[in-house]
């Protein structure tokens, strides 16, 4: 089975993501090393780089196209009421809220919001999916 150790997100503005990140989900950076920071988040690191150089480094354009990336990132919580503390520190954090939280389909609750750089995350709960901690 792959394990996913490690998600990079190309931002413009390294120290205001790294400061986003800490105040939406408490995540420490250990990891300030010359270039990008690495946040704490569990098993899995997620990596802050600078757009420009991260785009080089997977040989593609850095141009920012509007719209859909074809990429959400998701947080699961253990409630409702963790999807609405999140949800709201991301949008005092200087996040964009995309689709409030509101009830879904599949009897769960869930919002978007975008990082300040564009990157849309899912805040869920589901009650089909228990977590054993978390918000």
């Amino acid at each position: 089975m792959a394990t996913i150790s490690f998600i990079a997100l190309a931002v413009v503005d390294i120290e205001a993501a790294a400061d986003f990140y800490s105040k939406v989900f408490d995540l420490k950076s250990p990891d300030r090393l010359t270039g990008f920071v690495a946040l704490e988040t569990g098993a899995t690191k997620l990596g802050l780089y600078p757009w420009d150089e991260l785009a080089h480094d997977a040989g593609v354009s850095a141009s920012r196209a509007d719209g859909f990336r074809g990429i959400t990132l998701c947080h699961n919580v253990a409630s409702r009421e963790g999807v609405d503390e999140i949800f709201s520190r991301a949008c005092q954090a200087d996040g964009t809220s995309v689709k409030s939280p509101t009830d879904t389909s599949w009897g769960g609750y869930s919002g978007y919001f975008a990082d300040p750089d564009g990157h849309l995350w899912e805040v869920t709960w589901n009650p089909n999916y228990p977590l054993e901690s978390g918000v």
